[in-house]
């Protein structure tokens, strides 16, 4: 049997309020296993809302961290991708997705690509991550992680699905630009995000897993539309603009096989030539042209 149900927590994490974020997690987390969820999926910065700036240090919480772990004790006989405010042993500050399952924290994604233009300023705050790889999971195939800014860059979803990765999870707060552009769906943000994961789930043939956050911080706000899209770039399900709420979705994991073996354009990669001609990209630049 490789059907799982997925559960997208579409929340609005209040800003700078750790403790009362976790308990809404745990809250959702212990609801949605009751319910059979096999993955609950919470968006980007879920446990501190994003414009933290200067609030960053006071939420973060170090791998090791009691309130950390306690929420993944939650995760008895299921799994969990939580967000939050990573601080290294050196006391560095990371946007990090966490892998929680059965009880342990069994993976960690820090953000690689950190926005900083127009109402983000990423770089100020956090250091960027530098790892890009899939992980083992309960679910029986591999995951990927990703944050999202990382979507808007290439190489992640190909890393992950060349890494093993057959669903690729991507937890975002994403905030609401172009609302003036009305179309089918009423949101210039929403008609790209959906773009991207429809072509990245065809071209890696994995399931792409997309939370995104509601709410207002700092007047800023954040869309919803959380998504999940099957391998042959179909919507599976498609949670509302705005509207919080935890909306469950299941999927057949053998839709993965069958697509792969009808269309391998993952197997057709060849990431031995990209390496080869990344290399002479880097050199031709460094030496200020293709001499």
């Amino acid at each position: 049997m490789q059907r799982r149900r997925i559960a997208l927590a579409q929340l609005a994490p209040r800003l700078g309020r750790l403790d009362e974020n976790l308990e809404t997690h745990r809250r959702v987390l212990v609801e949605a296993r009751s319910a059979g969820a096999d993955l609950v999926v919470f968006p980007e910065l879920g446990l501190t809302g994003y414009q933290l700036q200067d609030l960053s240090g006071e939420v973060a919480m170090r791998l090791d961290d009691e309130r950390l772990l306690s929420l993944a004790r939650e995760t008895q006989a299921c799994s969990a991708v939580v967000s939050f405010v990573e601080e290294a042993p050196d006391h560095r500050l990371f946007i990090a997705a966490a892998l929680l399952e059965d009880g342990e924290v069994r993976h960690v994604h820090r953000k690689v690509y950190l926005p900083t233009y127009g109402l983000f300023d990423e770089r100020r705050f956090f250091g960027a991550g530098e790892v890009v790889r899939a992980t083992s999971s309960r679910l029986g195939v591999p995951l990927g992680l990703a944050v999202c800014e990382d979507f808007w860059h290439l190489p992640v979803p190909i890393l992950l699905a060349l890494d093993g990765a057959q669903v690729l999870v991507n937890v975002s707060s994403s905030p609401g630009r172009d609302v003036a552009a009305v179309n089918e769906v009423g949101l210039g943000t929403a008609t790209s995000w959906r773009a991207l994961m429809k072509t990245y789930a065809m071209l890696t043939t994995s399931f792409v897993v997309f939370c995104n956050r509601v709410g207002v911080d700092e007047s800023v706000t954040f869309w919803g539309g959380s998504e999940v899209i099957g391998p042959d770039g179909e919507t599976r399900f498609r949670a509302p603009l705005h509207d919080e709420g935890v909306f469950t979705v299941e999927i057949d994991l053998a839709d993965v096989r069958r697509e792969r073996i009808v269309l391998p354009v993952l197997r057709d990669e060849r990431p031995e030539m990209v390496r080869r001609q990344l290399e002479r990209v880097l050199r031709e630049r460094a030496g200020g042209g293709r001499g």
